[in-house]
């Protein structure tokens, strides 16, 4: 989406925190091209910055794109880049909190070492295609299908001013559709808000909890009465309870049977079934 089209109609101190920042894209752009980046292994390899994709911001910078991206955010929730600013510049307590978790789990401790990403680059989808059903990776798959998403368009972490937690909130975002085929929840209003509840109690991130506050006022009344009385209390129960979900190596577990990780992660079963069958839709058409 061109800058031009994403700064449309916010505010205008928001709008000058990130006109502010744009030489950072063009200068980390015309390194990569050119191959003219420093290699030495401190900061100064990215100019300062501690990761390639980092915009340094001041307290008050940070405030001022938190409002902005909240306030757009709110006005239109599929705004996927404010939403994942507004995720960056209030979520710092929580991810040191996230980060300390990993640390404590063998698994996760593993990740933080080796920092796997989860992209179509490093996906094997012929052999996860191959799986059987109800398996980890073949579940995930299918979502990944039957929605039209990919774990490409999950943005880079920019805002985040220690490396170690961008990497906690770059892997949040990359395993958030799998928290979806764990749960099994669709990608409609209703499904994406038990999903947020779920990731309110486990994450603690800001974000989440706005998300999961705001979200059912867009919600009829038969599908808030379904959260309400059914899906939010399984969603708040699951996500307090179950292992943190950042401290699990998917990517060694496609094989895994979803019932069996589930019962693992200490997380319970979907109340309803939200997720039409796609057998049963080809059956009746």
């Amino acid at each position: 989406m061109p800058l031009q089209a994403t700064m449309r109609g916010l505010p205008g101190s928001f709008l000058s925190v990130l006109k502010m920042y744009r030489g950072y894209y063009c200068r980390r752009s015309y390194g990569v091209l050119t191959g003219q980046q420093n290699t030495s292994s401190d900061s100064q390899q990215y100019d300062g910055r501690l990761y390639p994709s980092h915009i340094p911001t001041s307290s008050v910078q940070k405030a001022i794109l938190a409002v902005g991206s909240g306030v757009a955010a709110l006005n239109n929730p599929y705004r996927h880049d404010m939403v994942a600013v507004l995720g960056e510049t209030t979520g710092h307590q929580a991810l040191i909190k996230l980060r300390e978790r990993m640390r404590n789990d063998s698994e996760g401790c593993t990740i933080l070492v080796e920092r796997p990403r989860i992209r179509l680059s490093t996906l094997d989808l012929t052999q996860m295609c191959a799986l059987p059903d109800g398996t980890l990776g073949r579940e995930y798959l299918r979502f990944l299908e039957e929605n039209r998403v990919t774990p490409d368009s999950r943005a880079d972490v920019k805002f985040v001013d220690d490396e170690e937690l961008a990497y906690v909130m770059q892997r949040y975002r990359e395993v958030h559709d799998l928290l979806h085929t764990l749960l099994g929840m669709p990608t409609n209003i209703l499904g994406e808000v038990a999903v947020k509840w779920f990731e309110a109690a486990q994450t603690g991130l800001p974000m989440c909890v706005l998300g999961a506050t705001l979200g059912p006022l867009r919600l009829s009344v038969s599908r808030l009465q379904l959260l309400v009385q059914t899906l939010g209390p399984w969603a708040l129960r699951s996500g307090s309870r179950a292992r943190c979900v950042l401290s699990i190596f998917y990517e060694r577990r496609w094989e895994q049977n979803l019932d069996e990780l589930r019962h693992q992660l200490n997380i319970e079963p979907p109340p309803v079934n939200l997720i039409p069958s796609s057998k049963n839709t080809s059956s009746n058409s």
